[in-house]
């Protein structure tokens, strides 16, 4: 350890530089349950590429592993420490390096919170539609290593499409720049969706070009009450069968819905079993609104309620955004898991889910990116307690079971880090974990980069 802190030192201000035990503990691991976490022998916060290149060349030399850093919001243990390695904090490079409303482009370092890229696009009438829940904390950076979704995909898609370009500083230290800053581009293999989703165990980002969109109009959102997930589930795949493309097209269960009203009180319909929200961001919405509030209706909604104004409208999406907080104070300790089935397959998956929480005894809540099929079941329960644990544990498995069983995958945004690295393999099969392993080699054939995770 000592030989490896004055190595670093050699290229590293002090400030860059964390070794107090106390404080590199707390880079351990990110918001993942039942996710095993080791301990970092330093902590490193750099500034510059040159600083990250250092960082690299000296973990080469040594054979010390190096985990890549965000905000540590994730929910797999992407970014959970190993014994003795070399966590890489790149929180500290949080320059938006330029934006163009011509090229329609942001330039950013991959520290840059989210939600200061959207406001700061946002001023020159631009928008970066990516916008997982936890936006206002999670990085630029670890958007790209899980390739996040949010609320807006249903419209307008998921992190990996607007990643243009990047530059990567590799296992060894050598800086790489792939895709483009232009509209178009097919030269060569695309090593930038190579990078997305990679969770750090190929490169290290170090600079993002990102594509952005006109700002949309404000949305106006739509509420509709359902006497179960079922009902709901067949609104959803009506509205998507009519050929209906909302900006945003989000469900609530039960007991997300009291969940979110113990904690904020906002008065949310709990005698509903399903909350559909449905917006649009065209400049007129409210045809499409009433054409989707009587294809809620025809589905058998109790309900339905279009929001009068922007603002009422933001409370019901500030709701949905809260659904995961909420149902964290439900029990001391939650799994969220994150499954994506085709739309013509939810209704089959919450109903599943239901029965799962059933079998086990627990309460698991269900918020949904229900456009995309991508569903987050909450397993809440008493980690002190070792056989709720255990059912936690077992109800998780069954989920993820049940998301391949309806032609699903076991991520559709959150990544597979430690959690679901087993999980991963079933998915792929043998011949697809072989060819993932190849590529991993080929960037990283020492196995340093974030070891222990994906497979």
């Amino acid at each position: 350890m000592d030989a490896l802190v004055e190595r670093l030192r050699t290229g590293l201000p002090a400030e860059a530089l964390v070794t107090d035990p106390d404080v590199t503990a707390s880079y351990a691991h990110d918001m993942a349950s039942f996710c095993e976490a080791g301990t970092p022998a330093v902590v490193v916060l750099p500034r510059t590429v040159e600083e990250v290149q250092h960082v690299m060349r000296t973990a080469t030399a040594l054979r010390v592993p190096v985990v890549p850093q965000g905000a540590r919001t994730g929910l797999s243990g992407a970014a959970n420490a190993t014994d003795g390695c070399i966590v890489l904090s790149l929180v500290k490079m949080d320059r938006i390096l330029e934006i163009s409303p011509v090229d329609r482009i942001a330039v950013v370092e991959p520290g840059v919170v989210n939600a200061t890229l959207s406001r700061a696009v946002g001023e020159h009438g631009l928008c970066y539609p990516p916008d997982p829940s936890s936006w206002e904390t999670c990085t630029i950076g670890g958007n790209i290593g899980t390739a996040s979704g949010g609320l807006c995909c249903v419209k307008y898609g998921v992190t990996a499409e607007y990643v243009l370009g990047l530059e990567v500083v590799l296992a060894d230290g050598r800086l790489l720049n792939t895709g483009r800053r232009t509209a178009k581009g097919v030269a060569g293999y695309d090593l930038t969706r190579l990078f997305v989703g990679s969770e750090g165990s190929l490169g290290i980002v170090v600079k993002a070009v990102l594509a952005l969109r006109p700002q949309p109009p404000r949305q106006l959102v739509l509420a509709a009450e359902f006497p179960s997930a079922a009902t709901a589930c067949d609104a959803v795949c009506r509205i998507m069968e009519r050929g209906h493309t909302p900006s945003l097209l989000e469900l609530m269960d039960r007991t997300t819905v009291r969940a979110v009203n113990a904690m904020t009180s906002m008065g949310l319909p709990e005698s509903t079993e399903a909350l559909l929200l449905c917006a649009f961001d065209t400049p007129d919405p409210a045809a499409a609104l009433a054409a989707v509030g009587e294809l809620c209706a025809a589905a058998g909604a109790t309900e339905v309620v279009p929001a009068e104004d922007t603002a009422e409208s933001e409370l019901l999406l500030q709701a949905r955004r809260l659904s995961l907080p909420a149902l964290e104070t439900v029990k001391p300790a939650t799994m969220i898991d994150d499954v994506c089935v085709p739309r013509s397959r939810l209704g089959a998956m919450l109903e599943g889910t239901a029965a799962v929480a059933e079998k086990f005894g627990l309460t698991i809540g269900v918020c949904a990116h229900a456009g995309d099929g991508n569903t987050h079941p909450v397993v809440c329960f008493d980690h002190t307690d070792p056989d709720e644990s255990r059912r936690a544990r077992a109800s998780f498995d069954e989920i993820m079971a049940l998301g391949l069983e309806l032609g699903g995958t076991i991520t559709g945004e959150h990544g597979v880090g430690v959690l679901k690295k087993e999980w991963l393999a079933r998915e792929l099969g043998e011949v697809g974990v072989e060819m993932q392993r190849g590529v991993k080699a080929a960037f990283d054939p020492l196995g340093l980069l974030n070891p222990g995770k994906l497979f």
